[in-house]
């Protein structure tokens, strides 16, 4: 009789388990987090992911009453950063900010990757948005990006125009640019927009592609002029600088910024981090200092995130194609 008593108990014990895991997952989240959040950004300090990161970061920290630690790992193109957290313990401890190219551009770009960025990393939270602007030297005789057009078609293969390095969304959103209008320019690639910018206003190719705060101040004084946004709609930012969508519908290569979790972390746990970060990146002082960098904050739930990335992926992976970049 104990043994059979004792038999039946062992057979209930996985249902009790199972049972109780849903509610300890609910009061971890309660609780969550009591210890320091380390959010890791697979680019150098400084940054627009990085910026982000420790915007949201410091409002995190106040509202949680825990350290929210921004650790880089820059490297590959961002791959490393992310091979980082896709391997981490699924506990929300251990964040990801990245921009959209983890999901929607890196994996048609290698051949090969340490992780599946579908499988491997959950979208928590779309914080931000930071659109590009196609900035010409003032020689170039356009002062539209009408203009613009007509001037390239009149003179195919002569105009260039100067990107982050191959693969990088400046190179991906004009190739597409190129292709959509059936233009015909040269792509000069250089190592950041910390080369091409100045480039650009030493006169070395007459366009780029780069966002406002390194276009700004040199608009300001003439020595740049921006003729078109790559966002679907115009932004506050420069809101007498039409978008590209409103020649090309459906046009949208703005990049987006947001958090990543390893895949296995609870659910609840990530509409916490999720609710909390969308929460902080809409205060006064946040808003304000975003958009003098630019940067549009957003505050999108993940799962609405996750089917952005995928509208993303299907048009980077065409601009991927039609570029011809690829790295082994």
């Amino acid at each position: 009789m104990r043994c059979s008593i004792f038999s039946g108990l062992i057979r209930l014990l996985p249902i009790a388990v199972l049972a109780a895991a849903p509610a300890a997952f609910a009061q971890g989240a309660k609780t969550f987090p009591d210890k320091p959040v380390k959010v890791v950004v697979g680019y150098s300090p400084g940054g627009l992911p990085d910026t982000i990161a420790r915007l949201i970061g410091q409002k995190l920290s106040e509202r949680w009453g825990q350290q929210f630690v921004v650790e880089n790992k820059p490297g590959a193109n961002g791959i490393l950063g992310a091979e980082y957290v896709a391997k981490a313990a699924p506990d929300g401890y251990t964040l990801l900010m990245t921009d959209n190219s983890t999901h929607a551009i890196i994996p048609f770009l290698f051949t090969k990757l340490p992780y599946d960025a579908d499988r491997d990393l959950i979208p928590v939270s779309l914080t931000a948005r930071a659109p590009l602007f196609l900035a010409v030297h003032p020689s170039v005789k356009a002062n539209s990006f009408q203009e613009l057009i007509a001037l390239i078609r009149a003179s195919p293969g002569k105009y260039s125009y100067g990107s982050s390095g191959i693969g990088s969304t400046h190179h991906l959103c004009m190739a597409y640019l190129a292709a959509s209008l059936n233009l015909d320019m040269v792509h000069v690639p250089y190592k950041g927009t910390g080369q091409s910018v100045p480039a650009l206003v030493g006169g070395q190719v007459p366009m780029v592609l780069s966002g406002y705060p390194t276009l700004a101040a040199h608009a300001k004084e003439g020595r740049v002029k921006l003729l078109a946004i790559n966002s679907l709609k115009r932004t506050d930012l420069a809101p007498e600088v039409p978008a590209i969508a409103e020649t090309i519908p459906g046009f949208d290569f703005a990049p987006t910024f947001g958090l990543f979790t390893p895949a296995g972390t609870p659910r609840e746990i990530i509409l916490k981090i999720g609710a909390d970060a969308a929460q902080v990146v809409k205060l006064p002082d946040v808003v304000e200092r975003m958009k003098n960098l630019g940067i549009e904050p957003l505050g999108v739930p993940g799962d609405e995130w996750a089917k952005l990335l995928k509208s993303d992926a299907e048009r980077y992976s065409k601009a991927v194609k039609i570029s011809g970049a690829k790295v082994e």
